[in-house]
């Protein structure tokens, strides 16, 4: 039964997809001609192997191919082989091989020599093709150039070699294929031992092992790390599905300065956007990106600024002293809708309320102190007659004029302003009539923990063997929504390439920023740097930075279509999983680039300098975060006290920390008394 399920399956047709990437022919199908000559190469020399080539056309875009490749190779009924015509060139539109190279999982370069070795066999100029073969799911890929002649001449080097090569991807048991010796496989293929890209065909028995061990979640003991070996006497493999035998034995990623890293942050950061916002209390924590001028006047009338008697006073020879005996004619209270007013005329008062508008025809307004009550209307509940006891009441006395506060028209903040909770600027805006703004659109930022040996921090019950409760993710969130941003629960993600990828893909859908911890070290089950590398087509701007904590922290922006079809660059920051390290990288690397997106500046943590309350050993190699309480002492001067050992794995070196010292690394200790700088991170106590 095995054997006939086996022939089969050996016998079974083959799917294959056909994209040709180009930028004339995805405007005009009808000027291709790779598509019918790869159709004849299947037909004419695959042996009756394939089933007819399912075809797309698409344009010279990394997104555009990317996304035709997933298609066939991702889904449920994913084809046996994608070949791809068009892109490998030199051209500066040519970038076939930068979108395909990131989806592979599996390099095949057996493959791209024997192609290569049959098109050098026509062309010299074969050595300007870009090649690139591989194995993405169960799925081969291969990228042809993009001529007809060469496209065909490529495939049918190797077309004889990719039933086989198909199969094994496909998920065929390895040893029933080849049960019959390469001898048979050869027969099998058509082909003679003596060909270039049989030859290529052998390599892939040979089997290295390396037992060496990682560990990802390291508790930073005192003795440091140290490799016995030179980089050039290792070999180097950035697979995720490779395992441990061939992943990198040493990071490939230079390691810079935080200053560097800092400058490649700023670079890399996206420039803010502008959006329309009203004026109600989620404005609060905003920047303005433009000026904001008053749409009325305040006070938008003459108003009283204290409670008292509207009157007529002028030093003209016509109106009589304010002092005397004065009927009260009407009442001004400090309410909206009371519907027209009589004139005030010489001779009367109008009783009036702080904050009330002047009656038409009045010039100022008695205080209450400067009257006397004379007589009450005859119900005895209002005032019918006063008295003024002064005649120095001048015009204007006691009046709040239209426009003295802010004058319609009149700039009342200016582009770049921040929108805080104590600063008054919400009552400002709302005082002048605006009911929309222009802002700077805050970044949302989703944070994920990574890590199968990572569980909730509030799941109860013990631990069981080698779990660790996730302390990072909820310490960031509360971090990132202190900052005054908006913070989204990502989860936990498994250390498996297929469930981290699509936890990316799905997190970016929903968030501007992602901030990870964990699995950015040199363990097998490391898998962040490949998988934005590799998968999502990322860019790695750093993976290793000069200093202590946080020395594997990792930049990266990712390529991102929205749901609107807009091109966006996404942000992902890997933060080691030691949670000193996961706060320390947060507040040095991932604020500055929260706040240039979201128009603040300036960016990062405010410096200062700080008197030290006791020795701090410093490292001589690595900038150093050393975690402190800032006070204010007696004379003014801001001190600085330890927190205790310093350890990365060590978050209790946090408990009450509102600062980082910025050790330098040009001298081994600094003396109590000694200044250095602090970047500050949270409130400023007294220690009076």
């Amino acid at each position: 039964m095995m054997a006939t399920q086996l022939r089969a399956a050996m016998s079974a047709r083959l799917r294959a997809a056909i994209i040709v990437v180009s930028e004339t022919a995805s405007k005009d199908p009808l000027t291709d001609k790779c598509i019918p000559a790869l159709r004849d190469v299947f037909q004419q020399d695959g042996g009756d192997r394939w089933e007819p080539a399912e075809t797309k056309i698409v344009a010279d875009d990394v997104l555009a191919i990317q996304k035709a490749i997933t298609g066939y190779t991702d889904g449920s009924h994913s084809a046996n082989l994608v070949v791809t015509s068009g892109g490998t060139g030199f051209a500066q539109k040519d970038v076939t091989p930068e979108a395909v190279t990131p989806l592979i999982h599996k390099h095949a370069p057996g493959l791209v020599h024997g192609m290569l070795a049959s098109s050098l066999a026509v062309t010299p100029f074969a050595v300007m093709s870009r090649p690139v073969a591989g194995v993405r799911n169960n799925t081969l890929i291969l990228t042809l150039p993009g001529s007809p002649k060469g496209a065909k001449e490529n495939l049918q080097s190797v077309i004889k070699m990719l039933p086989h090569a198909c199969q094994q991807a496909a998920g065929m048991d390895s040893r029933s294929l080849h049960s019959g010796g390469t001898q048979k496989l050869e027969q099998d293929a058509g082909i003679g031992s003596g060909s270039a890209a049989s030859a290529a065909d052998h390599s892939h028995h040979h089997h290295h092992h390396d037992h060496g061990h990682s560990h990802k979640h390291g508790h930073g003991g005192h003795v440091m790390p140290k490799a016995h070996t030179s980089a050039e006497d290792r070999p180097l493999s950035n697979d995720p599905n490779a395992g441990p035998t061939r992943r990198y034995r040493e990071s490939p990623y230079p390691m810079l300065s935080v200053e560097d890293a800092l400058k490649q942050i700023s670079e890399h950061t996206p420039d803010p956007l502008v959006v329309t916002a009203p004026v109600d209390e989620n404005l609060v924590g905003s920047v303005l990106a433009e000026d904001v001028t008053a749409r009325e006047s305040v006070p938008a009338f003459r108003a009283s600024i204290v409670d008292g008697y509207a009157i007529i006073a002028s030093k003209h020879m016509m109106v009589p002293s304010t002092k005397g005996r004065f009927p009260v004619v009407g009442i001004s209270h400090a309410e909206a809708g009371t519907g027209d007013v009589d004139d005030l005329k010489i001779g009367e008062v109008s009783r009036i309320t702080t904050g009330a508008p002047l009656p038409p025809g009045a010039t100022s307004v008695v205080m209450v102190e400067d009257t006397v009550l004379l007589s009450l209307t005859e119900d005895g509940k209002e005032e019918r007659e006063i008295e003024v006891l002064t005649a120095d009441i001048e015009p204007g006395e006691n009046v709040r004029e239209v426009g003295s506060d802010v004058q319609a028209g009149d700039v009342v903040m200016k582009k770049g302003e921040g929108i805080t909770a104590v600063g008054g600027e919400f009552g400002l805006l709302a005082s002048v009539g605006t009911q929309e703004v222009q802002v700077y659109k805050k970044p949302v930022i989703g944070v994920l923990s990574t890590g199968d040996e990572i569980i909730p921090h509030n799941r109860s019950g013990n631990l069981k063997h080698g779990e660790v409760r996730d302390t990072n993710r909820p310490t960031l969130l509360t971090a990132i929504r202190g900052s005054g941003f908006k913070a989204i629960d990502l989860g936990i993600a498994s250390d498996k390439p297929g469930a981290l990828e699509q936890t990316l893909r799905d997190a970016m859908r929903r968030v501007d920023v992602i901030v990870t911890s964990g699995g950015v070290s040199m363990g097998e089950l490391d898998l962040l740097k490949p998988t934005i590398e590799r998968q999502l087509g990322g860019t790695i701007h750093f993976g290793r930075v000069s200093m202590k904590p946080g020395k594997p922290t990792t930049y990266a922006t990712v390529p991102f279509k929205s749901n609107t079809g807009e091109r966006e660059t996404k942000s992902i920051f890997s933060l080691p999983g030691n949670p000193a390290s996961a706060v320390v990288t947060y507040h040095l690397f991932v604020l500055p680039s929260l706040h240039k997106m979201g128009g603040i500046s300036p960016v990062g943590l405010p410096r200062v300098k700080v008197v030290l309350e006791q020795d701090v050993k410093c490292d001589t190699k690595r900038n150093e975060y050393h975690r402190v309480l800032v006070s204010v002492k007696s004379d003014g001067r801001l001190s600085a006290a330890s927190t205790g050992g310093q350890r990365s794995s060590r978050i209790g070196s946090f408990k009450g920390a509102n600062g980082l010292l910025c050790l330098p690394t040009t001298q081994p200790t600094l003396k109590k008394g000694e200044t250095c700088d602090a970047l500050i991170m949270g409130k400023i106590l007294s220690n009076l």
